[in-house]
């Protein structure tokens, strides 16, 4: 198995990312291309998923080519100097005109940490909603529909259990007790038989209280809780991000300001229009300088933000598929249990009424007849002729 850590997230990232040459994560990515569908992410073991056709036109996450990219405008999506990159919502990606196939993380997979990267609208279309909210709300949705599996079995239940009560009641019931012969064995057997089933129900109710529907409530009882820390965790990385983006920006508009005061008093020197000494020209292009020295420290600032982000994003998106997997074998093997508990069930009810199936195939009126004389006859010298 290939390890899959964070040094390896981080420099699979840079990889993704870095545009002068190849970086020694090509290997990286080259193992992690053909590595088996399990994957180790922090101790977790994620399976795979059969093998799909990728969409060859998804903004995944590819290697760039071009140099480094900086930020753009927060406004909209603002090309740059060579076009290389464009920022949206505060995260910046490769310019879709200029960006050649990037290689997905897990490719022959469709996993969270290769689809979830962009943002998008709500369902009424006014606010925008990040991809890992999405995976998160999926989440919760598989939360509350395992609790409502739990209630529907508790409902199962009850019909199980008051079902079981009335054939109790049944069995004991006197109606037609007074049946003789072969017909009276088979209709006490009969009777006999609701009593057990009775029971089989009983013990079918018990068991899929304990076996189905504990579980089902049981499982996760932190998960609310889990989730929500999880959410807070990323939401806080990309408040961090879109605050360093801030910065760039702020910086971009102090660097363009300073260069076009250096420019104006050049200008303004050469021509004579001033009394600008060559001092003060000197002092506009050093705040020029370090206009622009802010700049690029923010953009490293940025990008270390952003690559804590990616980072952490890749890591919570494959526990939450690893969560989601668990969530869904765990009740497709509980619902497995509920189908053989019903078959149990079945078999035990037609045992109960086997014997009941015995006795009426030996009913035999004849019989009966020779029984009922035998007990109730009153003498067999038949009468005759009174003679004179």
């Amino acid at each position: 198995m290939f390890p899959f850590n964070r040094n390896d997230l981080g420099a699979a990232k840079q990889c993704a990312w870095d545009s002068k040459e190849p970086c020694v994560t090509e290997e990286f990515c080259s193992k992690l291309a053909n590595s088996p569908s399990v994957l180790t992410v922090n101790g977790y073991h994620i399976s795979g998923t059969p093998v799909h056709q990728l969409d060859s036109g998804h903004m995944s996450l590819r290697k760039s080519s071009g140099d480094p990219q900086t930020p753009g405008s927060p406004a909209a999506p603002r090309r740059q100097s060579k076009e290389s990159s464009l920022t949206i919502n505060c995260v910046t990606f490769p310019h879709p005109d200029v960006m050649p196939e990037q290689q997905l993380l897990k490719p022959s997979e469709w996993s969270y940490c290769d689809y979830f990267w962009a943002d998008k609208k709500d369902s009424q279309g006014n606010n925008t909603v990040s991809g890992f909210e999405i995976l998160l709300q999926k989440q919760l949705k598989g939360k509350q529909m395992q609790k409502e599996m739990a209630e529907f079995v508790r409902e199962r239940i009850k019909i199980e259990e008051e079902y079981a009560k009335n054939l109790s009641k049944l069995s004991q019931n006197s109606l037609a007790a007074q049946e003789e012969g072969t017909l009276g064995e088979a209709w006490a057997q009969l009777k006999k038989s609701l009593a057990d089933e009775a029971e089989v129900h009983l013990k079918f109710s018990s068991k899929l209280q304990s076996e189905v529907e504990k579980p089902l409530l049981n499982f996760r009882e932190n998960f609310k809780k889990d989730m929500k820390k999880c959410d807070h965790h990323i939401a806080d990385l990309r408040k961090h991000l879109a605050s360093r983006y801030a910065a760039v920006e702020k910086a971009r508009k102090a660097l363009t300001e300073r260069q076009k005061d250096l420019e104006m008093k050049t200008q303004q020197l050469e021509v004579k229009l001033s009394n600008k000494t060559e001092e003060e020209i000197k002092k506009a292009r050093r705040k020029s300088t370090q206009a622009g020295d802010d700049l690029m420290r923010c953009v490293d600032l940025y990008n270390q933000a952003q690559s804590k982000w990616f980072e952490e994003m890749v890591t919570t998106t494959l526990e939450l598929e690893r969560l989601e997997v668990e969530r869904v074998e765990m009740i497709r093997q509980h619902l497995c249990q509920y189908t053989q508990l019903r078959h149990e069930t079945d078999m035990f009810n037609q045992s109960t009424v086997e014997l009941v199936d015995q006795l009426l195939r030996k009913v035999d009126p004849a019989k009966d007849r020779e029984l009922w004389v035998k007990e109730h006859k009153t003498g067999d010298i038949r009468p005759v002729d009174m003679e004179i």
